[in-house]
């Protein structure tokens, strides 16, 4: 069957190319991700951080998945999760099945082990969404989120959590105040500053800690990067 224009766009945005080309331009800007990572978290614990943005469509998703790839490279075990109980993407970017998965565990349905799926990375697992809930923000608030991510700290040096966007849901800002740093993820042409501007402060409103903010997508010069980090 003939893909589509949209289906062919969407496979190559979810391209891990910090696993397949190591040596190109982008993957060294999310090493260069990972590297101000670890510098704003200097003498602390940093194993649990949380992927976001502003609005949809601004790259959160294949963002989280490579920030993880190039921290699996440096040899930390790394576990991804999909937290976004809406519109989970974490199974088509890693090509594994979602037949159960975060929520199965939330719900008391399976053990930590059994929702766990191995990926081609080296030192990478992912755990998927599972069945899309009915509830998202109520179960992200459960005493069982907060036991999950006991028992994923006590097996991987870190866990990234892909949440859905800052202002359309609750969701990113229940599971920052859960973990030790946010990532906001804005894209270029796209993202309004007043919406980066009120995503910051929603999450600094739980008391969620910004490591810095990821540029994605910006047009590639001479002169600059294709990605930028940076501080607030």
């Amino acid at each position: 069957m003939r893909r589509s224009r949209k289906q062919k766009k969407d496979k190559s945005s979810r391209t891990l190319v910090s696993h397949i080309n190591k040596k190109s331009p982008i993957s060294e800007q999310y090493r260069s991700v990972r590297t101000n990572i670890q510098f704003s978290a200097v003498d602390e614990d940093l194993q649990t951080i949380v992927v976001t943005s502003a609005g949809p469509g601004e790259g959160k998703s294949i963002t989280s998945a490579n920030v993880g790839v190039v921290f699996a490279q440096q040899e930390k075990k790394v576990l991804l999760v999909d937290t976004d109980l809406r519109k989970p993407t974490v199974h088509y970017t890693f090509r594994v099945e979602n037949i159960s998965g975060l929520t199965n565990y939330l719900i008391g349905d399976q053990s930590f082990e059994h929702i766990i799926t191995e990926t081609k990375v080296p030192n990478m697992d992912v755990i998927t969404c599972g069945p899309i809930p009915p509830n998202p923000s109520e179960i992200l608030s459960s005493k069982r989120m907060e036991q999950f991510i006991q028992t994923a700290k006590e097996h991987y040096d870190l866990i990234i959590f892909d949440t859905p966007p800052v202002l359309a849901v609750t969701d990113s800002t229940i599971v920052s105040n859960l973990c030790d740093g946010v990532l906001l993820v804005i894209r270029s042409k796209k993202t309004e500053f007043e919406a980066a501007q009120k995503a910051k402060d929603q999450l600094e409103h739980v008391n969620a800690k910004m490591l810095g903010v990821v540029l994605n997508d910006r047009e590639q010069k001479e002169s600059n990067y294709y990605y930028y980090y940076g501080n607030r």
